[in-house]
């Protein structure tokens, strides 16, 4: 233990080992990231299950020690990733879960924190931006230490959209879904640049207007209910959106990612999580970077914050 220690052993706690959960489990293998993993989940079968279902993976790709817990565990994580919560039904908004989901975080970080856990803590249940802000109030952690998977399933979404559009890999666009992950967020075209080009120019040599652009945005806005009156849920993408999250903090790699990040004045806006590019390491959010927006962006940056907000004192008040 001491050796693995001297190595700088690197340890991932999973609270919540539904679709979504299991899907990033099955991400971090992939990746062969972090020595350990362990996964948490009051169905504690099914966290059985998956750890040794997992753990045959590792002979194709890397040894880890994966494991079913419980919050005990947790005491030496440097990231704990919550998955857990309600999952939305088909015809359910995001918002629809506040209530629910917000007594079923509190029940979750009570116990991380009493186990002396001091990392970072990554949430990606739903509706994301209220729970992650809810998850550091319930944990008293520094705003930086906690955040949220934000638009990085959106900001793919729309980057796998404009690709397909425009014949571009969509790793290099680079263009972000902002504001809340859910029916208010939309896309910051103004500032959007594909290899320093303008987006919104480059779109134009292509044939695609801005209704064009729109219309891809709107699409982008809805593709989960899409997939959710098809499957029944959305997993593979948020899967793996989690997986490069942690990978930046475990490496400490200063990247840039469209998360649920903490505001202090950026957009004209403080005490709330919203989706927003942010540097990425292994202090959790360690700089917000603010896109310029247009006047009409701006605008949307405001309406997504105020429905949040609404949103979460109502939430809270309730509990």
């Amino acid at each position: 233990m001491d050796f693995i220690m001297a190595l700088g052993r690197q340890k991932v706690a999973l609270v919540g080992d539904g679709a979504v959960g299991s899907s990033f489990a099955f991400a971090m293998m992939q990746q062969g990231i972090a020595e350990e993993f362990v996964i948490i989940d009051v169905v504690k079968e099914r966290t059985e299950g998956d750890a040794l279902d997992l753990e045959d993976a590792q002979v194709f790709t890397s040894p880890k020690n994966i494991y079913s817990g419980d919050y005990d565990d947790c005491s030496d994580a440097d990231v704990v990733v919550i998955t857990a919560g309600a999952p939305q039904k088909p015809g359910e908004t995001r918002l629809d879960l506040v209530n629910k989901n917000l007594k079923i975080m509190q029940s979750i970080i009570k116990p991380i924190v009493d186990s002396g856990f001091d990392g970072i803590i990554v949430v990606a249940a739903n509706p994301v931006d209220i729970l992650t802000y809810a998850a550091q109030k319930f944990s008293g952690f520094p705003k930086e230490r906690v955040f949220g998977s934000g638009t990085s399933l959106d900001t793919s979404r729309l980057q796998v959209a404009l690709g397909k559009k425009l014949g571009i890999d969509p790793r290099d666009i680079n263009a972000y879904i902002m504001g809340e992950h859910g029916d208010s967020e939309f896309a910051a075209l103004n500032a959007a640049t594909v290899g320093s080009v303008p987006l919104i120019s480059l779109a134009e040599k292509a044939g695609l207007s801005m209704d064009d652009l729109l219309k891809i945005e709107d699409d982008t806005r809805n593709k989960a209910y899409e997939i959710i009156n098809r499957k029944g849920a959305t997993f593979y993408g948020i899967g793996t959106c989690l997986m490069r999250i942690t990978k930046a903090i475990l490496n400490d790699e200063n990247a840039v990612l469209p998360v649920g990040a903490p505001l202090n004045g950026e957009y004209g806006l403080d005490d709330i999580y919203i989706g927003t590019p942010a540097v990425i390491n292994a202090s959790g959010v360690a700089q917000v970077l603010e896109v310029p927006l247009s006047a009409d962006e701006a605008k949307k940056m405001q309406a997504s914050a105020e429905t949040l907000k609404k949103t979460t004192a109502d939430g809270l008040a309730n509990m």
